[in-house]
């Protein structure tokens, strides 16, 4: 039987730039494709660039990176079916595992290892109809639900999630400003008013580097 491979947009090791692991070093593996098309999306180079890469090749290069956190990324990494069995790899593998993902694939088949990050798409992004009301109901307490702001109608919608009993999920959940489209003290502003059971973040790579530099 064939190994299992994987288009892969980019291979590297940097701070976690996102999510309450912000702050570690971690290795990357950014997957290619995505079938959504946010209007702010920062990686659209991902949608088409790749290389193919058995399996073992990226668990190798993991292994050579010397951290203990590691991040499937994209795109969209679950739309690659592959994906589900190097999620499992590295959890065997004992690693801390991170999979960024939208709500737009299902995340039912994911290893329960995996600390799942979820971008839930507001408004702005254009792709609000695409995600799936069921996986909120699927994340726990060690996942993140983070939302991407861009204006007040996106804060005003993710603020009614995070309100709603019956919809918010077990998790923590995370807001950050759409960089050039909406102030970040603006989106801090908007939830000290409100107390908002939330946690703000800024992307601490596109602080510590150029916001357009790749790599990091």
């Amino acid at each position: 039987m064939a190994e299992p491979r994987l288009v892969v947009n980019e291979l590297f090791t940097s701070i976690q730039g996102e999510s309450r692991f912000a702050g570690w070093p971690c290795a990357f593996i950014r997957l290619s494709g995505c079938p959504l098309r946010c209007s702010w999306c920062d990686t659209t180079y991902a949608y088409e660039e790749g290389q193919t890469y058995p399996c073992s090749a990226l668990l190798e290069f993991v292994n050579k990176q010397g951290v203990r956190h590691v991040e499937l990324t994209g795109g969209e990494p679950l739309a690659q079916v592959e994906s589900l069995g190097l999620l499992s790899a590295l959890c065997d593998e004992g690693y801390t595992v991170l999979l960024e993902t939208s709500g737009a694939c299902p995340i039912d088949a994911v290893d329960p290892g995996v600390h799942i990050i979820m971008d839930w798409k507001l408004p702005s992004s254009g792709m609000e109809d695409r995600m799936l009301p069921e996986n909120l109901s699927l994340l726990r307490e060690k996942d993140e639900l983070k939302c991407v702001i861009a204006d007040r109608n996106d804060y005003d919608i993710a603020k009614a999630l995070v309100q709603d009993t019956k919809r918010r999920p077990a998790c923590s959940v995370s807001l950050g400003a759409v960089a050039d489209r909406l102030d970040p003290r603006q989106l801090a502003e908007w939830i000290l008013e409100d107390r908002l059971n939330v946690r703000f973040q800024l992307q601490l790579h596109k602080v510590l580097w150029a916001p357009d530099r790749r790599g990091v």
